[in-house]
């Protein structure tokens, strides 16, 4: 059986340009570094072990693409610095954060567990990602999800 998807084009996929931004490793080590409150340059770097140069260039990205704003702050007898900052366009990505800390928690966490832990400020019980319908059904099971083509979308000739 044809699967219905190869009647559209994906030219313009916006999964294809989220990727351009989020796809590669350092990335997602960055934002997930700037969620939990490490916001400097230098304790990046030294956190994460990403190289200086690959550090600059994925922060200029973030900040270009506005995920991040720069802040400066400057430490008593010291030159003017830049922090990074979410800005609503980055917030949103923390539950994509979410579900790839839950995907790696699931399949290739240490025996002892994750190291990493997200949790509801208010009642302190653990957070994770849903899958809802916009009638706010639970989707459970990914068959359960049919893609279809969307307004954007271009029939294929």
């Amino acid at each position: 059986m044809r699967p219905a998807a190869l009647d559209w084009s994906v030219q313009n996929c916006t999964i294809a340009r989220a990727m351009e931004i989020l796809g590669e490793r350092w990335t997602l080590v960055v934002l997930r570094e700037v969620f939990n409150g490490i916001r400097r340059f230098d304790d990046m770097r030294v956190r994460t072990g990403i190289p200086r140069q690959v550090l600059t260039n994925r922060l200029a990205m973030l900040v270009e693409q506005g995920v991040l704003r720069r802040e400066p702050y400057r430490e008593p007898g010291s030159r003017e610095r830049h922090e990074y900052r979410l800005t609503d366009k980055g917030l949103d990505l923390w539950p994509v954060l979410v579900a790839v800390l839950g995907w790696g928690d699931r399949y290739l966490a240490d025996p002892e567990g994750s190291p990493l832990r997200v949790t509801h400020r208010d009642c302190g019980a653990e957070v994770h990602a849903e899958l809802r319908c916009a009638e706010g059904h639970a989707v459970a099971d990914p068959r359960d999800v049919l893609p279809r083509p969307g307004p954007g979308a271009h029939r294929r000739v």
